[in-house]
């Protein structure tokens, strides 16, 4: 608790709320007392109006003339030169604290201060969706902002050599003196917030994103002003949830003295500079200084949400706000999408302008944009996703909703638009890259050619997949993503019987999933492939539970993750979990192009509910869409012969032996991840249609 705050003419007790002006009691009032409990402990810099209305009035909004009548109300019984006014920024005290018995005498008048210039590391962070989490439950917004404020940062920034600026949600900018603080800095505060988190599910939704640039600076009145400043703030703006973002000149700084790698993003022209630069995303647990090779520097399709129209109606522009900014905070939480911040976006709702124009000023080759209908109480919302160069409309749907629950309603919108673009762009990205000379190689190119013949099992295409993912692994050791695909190609290759028995192919995909998870922990997709590895190979279900948990906590509409985990629960003998579990994915990605494979699921949880003939028929969905899969030709077969239709059973199990001549009942039922009874159910089916043993 903050101590008793001793002035020369005044005393502050804390605990009391009280205020003794030469030893009497003053009357003030709790917001005058708030703001000069803020301006006392943060004496020894200007305090910007931004940030003593956010500690005096937490939560809510309100008016500049308040702080004004609060500012006065103190003049009049501290003394008008106790709080002196930085034009353009904010108030200061002009006395400080009395320290080892000596009087501070109180500091002339506040004049213009000498411009100073020096190289500072300018650190610029805020709160990711504020304004969405205030609306949803301010005083749980405020409560967790405070305790990021006190505990994370102003407790730990003074140990880093930091000048704090500004401390509000929506604006922290703090000065370094050495980019190796900046960063170290940044990074142990991301590390606490993701442990805050994961202890405490009430801070689930605190997300913060960083910028920070190492440039000349210019001190006027105690703030900086400058490029530096300016680039951190473009870095912050266009970073994701839990992002760090540095310049090039930052990573030169800081480059083998930390543990911490920097991943390159590419050249971007940031708003406030006319020439590109090159910019880094920086992040723990990988060898520090390991950057990706000068190929590979684009390696993430890159998007923009527009802010949605709100048609023939008046209010509705604060809920279409909040959808604009739910869905670029939910797109942001794929690691394969690079997505252009909410306040890049907003000029663009109050002009008329050719979305070719947006794409091409904000870099991206996507764009999504959309409409609010509100006719009563009901909500109609339209989006649409372009390919921006040739204005392509890759997909487009509508939904609809009742204003009784506007959060839940724009949460579900936000969750689908997300779940059903990422799935259309990596299909375009994919169509573009074969367009392309196959000479023209980097890893990311590497990885979506391999995306192409991936499912196409028992062909050429197949086969080159693997050898693309291979290669983009030699360009990019540390493509996470990568490491991931080729993990589930070396199981699609073990499980489907298309591998050599001697090649230890599951223990490959184990390897690579994991090494993925190392490189990158934070990307759901990758965390998800891992879990299910250490289900289908090492049959730990319930390590790969956490690991589906890990990853929805991270990004709930990650469809691949509750498929995965799907599966997983199916194996345990969960059924009507994993249905559940299943049925969420698909409403998630209702046309996903893998929906052969979440037909199977569905049909192995209804095999081991017991109900064969619902398995039959899902089974047979997914053969309809993918012939060669054997992963649903199994359990169809076992299906139809404990049904008692045998001869179709064996037809089918003729079929499988034709394609894996060398299958056989015991091995497959080592392999195999699903528990008893469950298992010995579908090696009993699989008998009785004519299998080996």
């Amino acid at each position: 608790m903050t101590q008793n705050m001793l002035f020369e003419r005044f005393e502050i007790r804390v605990a009391e709320r009280m205020l003794f002006v030469e030893g009497v009691a003053a009357p003030l009032g709790a917001r005058a007392f708030d703001v000069l409990s803020a301006l006392a402990q943060r004496h020894d810099r200007v305090v910007t109006k931004a940030e003593l209305m956010d500690l005096a009035w937490p939560g809510l909004v309100v008016e500049e003339n308040n702080l004004t009548v609060q500012i006065s109300a103190l003049r009049k019984v501290l003394g008008a030169g106790t709080i002196a006014t930085v034009v353009g920024r904010g108030y200061r005290l002009t006395v400080a604290p009395q320290a080892g018995g000596a009087i501070t005498q109180p500091a002339q008048a506040v004049g213009r201060v000498r411009l100073l210039r020096r190289l500072a590391a300018v650190v610029q962070a805020d709160v990711v969706g504020w304004a969405r989490l205030v609306a949803r439950d301010a005083a749980l917004a405020t409560a967790n902002w405070k305790r990021i404020r006190t505990e994370q940062i102003e407790k730990s920034a003074p140990a880093f050599g930091a000048r704090p600026i500004e401390l509000t949600a929506e604006r922290v900018q703090l000065e370094f003196g050495s980019a190796v603080d900046a960063v170290e800095w940044s990074l142990e505060l991301q590390d606490a917030l993701a442990q805050q988190r994961a202890a405490d599910p009430e801070a689930q939704s605190v997300h913060m994103r960083i910028g920070i640039a190492v440039d000349d600076a210019i001190v006027d009145d105690g703030r900086l002003v400058g490029d530096g400043v300016n680039v951190a703030a473009d870095l912050q703006q266009s970073a994701g949830h839990d992002e760090i973002l540095v310049t090039h000149k930052v990573r030169d700084f800081v480059n083998h003295k930390l543990d911490a790698a920097f991943d390159a993003q590419g050249e971007r022209v940031l708003r406030h500079l006319q020439r590109p630069v090159q910019v880094f995303r920086v992040e723990r647990g990988r060898e520090a200084g390991a950057l990706l090779r000068p190929g590979s520097l684009a390696r993430v399709a890159t998007l923009a949400v527009l802010p949605f129209a709100a048609e023939g109606s008046s209010g509705a522009e604060y809920f279409v706000g909040g959808v604009t900014e739910e869905i670029i905070a939910t797109l942001s939480l794929n690691r394969a999408l690079f997505v252009i911040a909410h306040s890049s976006t907003l000029r663009y709702g109050a002009r008329t302008f050719d979305q070719a124009t947006a794409a091409d000023e904000l870099g991206v080759r996507y764009l999504v944009s959309g409409h609010l209908q509100r006719a009563g109480g009901r909500l109609r919302i339209g989006a649409t996703l372009v390919f921006a160069p040739d204005q392509r409309v890759l997909w487009q749907e509508r939904f609809e909703g009742n204003e009784d629950d506007l959060f839940a309603f724009q949460a579900e919108i936000a969750a689908r638009v997300a779940a059903a673009v990422s799935p259309r762009v990596q299909d375009e990205e994919v169509a573009r890259v074969r367009t392309r000379p196959t000479t023209s190689y980097d890893a990311y190119d590497c990885m979506l050619r391999a995306l192409a013949g991936l499912y196409q099992l028992a062909t050429p295409e197949f086969d080159v997949a693997g050898s693309m993912l291979r290669q983009a692994i030699e360009l990019d050791p540390n493509y996470a993503q990568a490491h991931a695909h080729l993990a589930w190609w070396y199981s699609l290759r073990e499980f489907e019987g298309r591998g050599q028995p001697s090649a230890n192919e599951g223990e490959r995909a184990l390897e690579h999933a994991l090494q993925a998870m190392r490189l990158d922990g934070r990307d759901a997709w990758v965390l998800s492939v891992a879990g299910y590895m250490l289900s289908l190979q090492r049959k730990q279900h319930a390590q790969a539970l956490e690991l589906y948990q890990q990853a929805l906590a991270i990004n709930p509409s990650c469809a691949a993750a509750w498929a995965r985990s799907a599966a997983t629960l199916s194996y345990m003998g969960r059924a009507e979990e994993a249905m559940d579990h299943m049925r969420r994915a698909m409403r998630l990605s209702p046309q996903d192009p893998h929906q052969f494979w979440h037909y199977t699921i569905l049909g192995g949880s209804c095999f081991v509910a017991g109900r064969h003939d619902e398995a039959a028929g899902w089974l047979a969905m997914a053969l309809s869409l993918n012939p060669r899969f054997n992963g649903a030709r199994r359990v169809r077969i076992a299906a139809l012969a404990l049904l008692g239709e045998l001869a179709e059973a064996r037809e089918l199990a003729q079929a499988l032996l034709v394609d894996t001549p060398d299958f056989s009942l015991d091995a497959f039922g080592r392999r195999s991840a699903m528990a008893e009874p469950h298992l010995g159910e579908l090696l009993k089916g699989l008998r009785l249609a004519g299998l080996p043993s």
